[in-house]
């Protein structure tokens, strides 16, 4: 939550200074927790990478 908190500050300087803030290459629960402030974040998904996770099974 702290996160989301320094996010929401810095996304309100932001628009007080009449930009908006862009964040990309965020993994989908992040895209999930932004999705209700998509009026001051714009989240680029379509220029995110698809992220696999690796293993050492061999």
């Amino acid at each position: 939550m702290s996160g989301i908190d320094a996010l929401n500050k810095l996304t309100e300087r932001y628009r007080n200074a009449g930009n908006k803030l862009h964040l990309r290459h965020l993994s989908e629960d992040c895209r999930r927790l932004l999705a209700n402030a998509q009026d001051v974040i714009d989240v680029n998904i379509l220029e995110d990478p698809h992220y696999a996770v690796l293993t050492d099974k061999l």
